[in-house]
């Protein structure tokens, strides 16, 4: 099928673009413009050119899934089709409406004249996928906008509507609605007028101030701000050149800028973060039109710092939630941490009084069970205890419509067990949430035997509606994310074991990128989490006996982390700068002593290379056993729920980039240093597989 449609209109040939979902600037849809303009260009009937494409999109910009494909090299390229759409000795016009994005306002910019509907996406984004505009975007945006606008929003990569460009020599014409028929008009009156055939490169790059000044003082900002990515910069430099270069140089130097950003380690992490998000959506044996169960109101089950943070998700998007308590004093409580953080995200802008009062005004609260009868879906965030969960999902499967979804915030216990509390277990699944809930982008999605593909579908686009990244994982202690991260800090605790200091771990890893280490980390969610996991672990299997790691020790002393102003580092009050702490390291050398071990030097690097292949070598394992579906949704866990850097792309990416082969090759050392070690350092099957075979894990 054509991506294109071609047809003539009272002397105007109308080309519009048909490449759902978003008219990608696919070889074939490039190949088809320009070919469609020859066709109108050889027609003595046609008078001038009209592009537009959908109402959802004139253009999102490059097709990403040609990507490192020679389809990318095929001509026409993009340039080239702006450069015939520029060059046509026949006046173009581009109406512009849904979203208008990367390459596809680089092509409208090509043209010579631009009508926009008021409330059309314009914006060049390439930024956020490490990259830059690269088909002249940075060249011709300065020239239109002026060079203020367009270093802001090349930049940052912000995206704004028409509207806001209207008065510019962006947009010539910008309209509220009928936009094909009002650019049909346009183009009209244009050849009546005899319009010149206008062309954005002519045009002089205009600034409020100083150019070189301004060029200096962003590039300052942006490189402080900017650490691990250079395409901000890059992007910078690109623009700079609209100034400083004629527009052919320009060009130039947007091109070279351009492929030393496509060929970086960056870069790649990025695209490949904005492929894994979109796949993480798709379950392969759950229909895209799978019917939707209705969500009109949401319950949740306690109120205290999760509860409420759950809570709040659904009333930012205008959801009535009932929260349930069994005290008052707790309700009450509850209310007033969720008006607090309204009041304060108010205090900052980011919220007027009356969006304050519109989401309180469908929170209520209730001390009965009873009361939750209405609830389309219900989440409990009670304590991780199974006794617990057995009394609450009791309580639902008495309480709850026929229909509603019964939702375990559990980070660990089994999703199955907790529906067989429930003579409905085909209703019941896992939503774990990620603290804090109102922030945190994670949403595990914990898909259990029994669960029904229509509530796995709601629940995933209920998810991105609240403003997650859903990811669907199978049924196991710790599902995808909690168990990985058991074997991180086991790496982490063994190179503490072995010589590193508990502070040399952390400063390694937030050197590779991590905004904060493993014990910093542990520090601030409460080291008395994972005692209490390991104590409960122990007594499910009472014939292995309980082994304290360090963290335990100093639990023992009651140093739970920033909670008790003393953890793996202490605190001053009032301050979460940690402090390194001579207790911590005496607790250290004195487990070191008990164990028998001779401390020795390690390096950043193998800092590096333990913790995070240890993250590649579960993740491998988890992917072997099916409780994720793909690696690079294990990559999107890591990235939104534990702080794995961006532009590594996520421990499977990484170690993926590094070489199977390499990775295998290093652990393999790792665990021959003893007996615990070569526990720690058990390959994956699947991991082995892709070493030997050179290929990549799916």
């Amino acid at each position: 099928m054509s991506p294109i449609t071609y047809e003539i209109q009272q002397g105007i040939a109308l080309i519009t673009f048909q490449n759902p979902p978003v008219n990608g600037m696919s070889y074939a849809l490039r190949r088809g413009i320009v070919e469609s303009l020859d066709k109108a260009l050889d027609d003595k009937n046609v008078q001038a050119i009209v592009l537009t494409g959908t109402d959802k999109a004139f253009s999102g910009g490059a097709d990403v899934t040609e990507f490192g494909t020679p389809k990318t090299t095929w001509q026409p390229n993009l340039r080239a089709v702006i450069e015939a759409l520029e060059e046509s000795e026949k006046l173009v016009v581009a109406a512009i409406q849904g979203v208008c994005l990367g390459g596809g306002l680089e092509l409208a910019m090509g043209a010579h004249y631009r009508i926009a509907k008021a409330d059309a996406q314009l914006g060049l984004p390439e930024v956020k996928l490490g990259l830059l505009p690269g088909a002249g975007g940075t060249q011709r945006l300065p020239r239109a906008l002026g060079l203020e606008k367009a270093i802001e929003m090349v930049t940052s990569g912000s995206i704004l509507k028409a509207k806001a460009l209207a008065d510019t020599d962006l947009l010539d014409r910008v309209v509220e609605d009928n936009l094909v028929a009002q650019a049909l008009e346009f183009a009209q009156e244009l050849v009546a007028n005899k319009a010149e055939l206008k062309q954005l490169r002519q045009l002089e790059v205009k600034s409020a101030s100083d150019a070189q000044a301004l060029l200096q003082a962003t590039r300052e900002k942006l490189v402080a701000a900017n650490k691990f990515f250079p395409a901000p910069v890059a992007c910078l430099e690109a623009v700079a050149g609209s100034v400083e270069l004629p527009f052919e140089a320009g060009l130039k130097n947007e091109r070279q800028l351009f492929l030393g950003l496509m060929n970086g380690a960056e870069s790649q992490a990025l695209r490949h973060i904005f492929a894994a998000e979109r796949a993480a959506l798709k379950i392969p044996d759950v229909p895209a039109d799978t019917p939707l169960r209705e969500i009109k109101k949401v319950a949740v089950i306690g109120a205290g710092t999760m509860g409420t943070g759950i809570a709040m998700n659904f009333l930012n998007i205008g959801i009535p939630t009932v929260i349930l308590e069994m005290k008052q004093e707790a309700l009450d409580r509850g209310v007033a941490t969720v008006l607090r953080n309204y009041e304060n995200t108010m205090k900052k802008g980011r919220m007027t009084e009356q969006q304050v009062q519109e989401r309180m005004g469908l929170l209520s609260t209730t001390l009965s069970y009873d009361d939750l009868a209405d609830a389309d879906l219900i989440i409990e965030a009670v304590f991780e205890e199974m006794g617990v969960k057995k009394a609450v999902f009791t309580e639902l499967d008495r309480v709850a419509k026929p229909g509603a979804i019964l939702a375990s915030n559990t980070s660990t216990l089994d999703v199955d067990q907790i529906a067989d509390f429930t003579k409905r277990p085909e209703d019941v699944i896992g939503l774990h949430f990620f603290s804090p809930a109102n922030v945190m982008k994670l949403l595990e999605i914990v898909r259990g035997a029994k669960t029904a593909k229509d509530v796995l579908a709601t629940s995933i686009q209920l998810g991105r509606k609240i403003g997650k990244k859903p990811v669907v994982s199978g049924v196991c202690d710790g599902f995808i994310g909690n168990r990985m991260l058991y074997t991180y800090r086991a790496a982490a605790d063994a190179l503490v074991l072995a010589g590193a200091a508990p502070w040399d771990v952390d400063k390694a890893l937030e050197n590779f990128g991590f905004a904060m280490g493993p014990f910093r980390v542990g520090d601030l969610a409460g080291l008395d989490i994972g005692w209490a996991v390991r104590k409960r672990k122990a007594a499910e299997n009472p014939e292995v006996a309980y082994e304290p790691v360090m963290a335990d020790v100093l639990c023992e002393a009651g140093r739970f982390g920033q909670k008790t102003a003393m953890g793996w580092y202490k605190y001053e009050a009032g301050n979460r700068t940690p402090i390194i702490d001579p207790f911590v390291e005496q607790v250290v050398a004195d487990f070191r002593t008990s164990k028998g071990v001779t401390p020795r030097q390690i390096s950043e690097k193998e800092i590096v290379e333990q913790c995070v292949f240890a993250l590649a070598n579960e993740g491998a394992k988890i992917l072997e056993e099916g409780i994720a579906l793909r690696a690079s949704d294990i990559d999107i866990v890591y990235l939104n729920g534990y702080g794995f850097p961006a532009h590594r792309g996520g421990p499977m990416n990484y170690a993926q980039q590094v070489g199977w082969f390499n990775v295998v090759r290093a652990m393999k050392r790792f665990g021959k240093a003893s007996a615990e070690a070569a526990a720690l350092w058990q390959i994956s099957p699947l991991l082995q597989q892709a070493a030997d075979s050179g290929e990549n894990l799916k």
